[in-house]
């Protein structure tokens, strides 16, 4: 089959097309026949080698954490899905591979594609929408009436936390850019602030949850918008003890993590808040949650263009010039 693969760590020049073998089927497994797969920021950090220290994958590796597809095969104690079966899914983080033409994904972390999604769109959805349910649902626990602010509305992780964050009742603010200030008010954001003439620390106060994406001196900020026991929550961020442990790292792992993120969470016990580091995780269960949403129209994809699967390269340097203006970037194989 054809796939992009990373064969060093360090940029675009790392990576190429190539022609591999088809996956190995295990007993749970399911093999996808992948028709789109999107772009994410971070698959530009593990080609860069950003999580080498603590997510050691073996070069070459295929790339991609996305996938929209159809089954062509089950493994033999595989019970949730059958051959011919729409899926989509965000491979667990030890088997991503979505660049390619096809994937062996085990069926705990694959979900029915829903009924109203293109394939195209579909592709779009998973890794972002299970970023915005561990976050405000699994971790903030958000309740009807709570005051959240979701860094990046118009973005791929943004625009599904707006929407999100909207269908579980709160009241949400977000940042954006004059040009997407009237679409983040349209995904149902009730505070836009225009990033480039605002500052959201001078307009924001008493929110319950930040979800930041931005990481770096965002973040600092945001800790101060927060009313006291509040919390941040950032996948951008420094990693924290509590992700040092769920992720089993060795003791020397353990407090360089503690170290990184030390000033942060200072900072926030200063100021009465707690900050949470966040890499999300497959869930085909949690899928199965949002579809429901997605299908009532309450949680609607945007895709910023598509790029044919030759381009695979030529997509992923569109993201990371920072030219998409809304939503995601898909690469689609038919």
């Amino acid at each position: 089959m054809r796939a992009f693969m990373v064969e060093k760590y360090g940029g675009q020049a790392g990576m190429r097309a190539a022609e591999i073998p088809d996956p190995q089927v295990g007993a749970d497994d399911v093999l996808v026949k992948i028709h789109a797969a999107s772009v994410n920021p971070l698959d530009l950090r593990i080609r860069n080698g950003d999580f080498k220290a603590f997510m050691p994958y073996r070069l070459p590796l295929v790339l991609g954490n996305d996938l929209a597809g159809e089954v062509l095969q089950v493994g033999s104690s595989v019970t949730r899905f059958a051959v011919g079966d729409e899926v989509y899914a965000r491979p667990d983080k030890d088997r991503i591979g979505t660049f390619a033409e096809l994937l062996a994904v085990h069926q705990d972390d694959l979900a029915p594609k829903p009924a109203t999604l293109t394939m195209t769109e579909a592709a779009s959805l998973p890794l972002v929408a299970l970023t915005a349910w561990q976050a405000l649902v699994e971790r903030a626990r958000v309740q009807p009436g709570q005051k959240v602010l979701i860094h990046a509305g118009a973005g791929g992780l943004g625009s599904i936390a707006v929407q999100l964050a909207k269908a579980l009742g709160a009241y949400v603010a977000t940042t954006a850019s004059t040009t997407t200030i009237g679409l983040v008010k349209e995904l149902g954001a009730d505070v836009a602030v225009d990033y480039r003439t605002q500052d959201f620390t001078e307009i924001l106060d008493g929110y319950d949850v930040v979800l930041d994406s931005l990481g770096g001196n965002n973040l600092a900020r945001s800790l101060r918008v927060l009313k006291p026991g509040g919390m941040a929550i950032s996948v951008a961020g420094p990693p924290d003890p509590a992700f040092a442990r769920e992720l089993g790292a060795n003791p020397v792992l353990r407090l360089a993590m503690t170290a990184l993120s030390s000033k942060t969470r200072r900072q926030a016990k200063r100021l009465g808040v707690t900050y949470s580091f966040l890499f999300m995780k497959a869930s085909g269960d949690q899928l199965r949650e949002l579809t429901p949403l997605i299908d009532a129209g309450k949680i609607r994809p945007l895709v910023d263009c598509v790029f044919p699967f030759d381009e695979t390269l030529q997509a992923m340097e569109y993201v990371e010039k920072g030219r998409a203006k809304a939503g995601k970037v898909v690469v689609s194989m038919t």
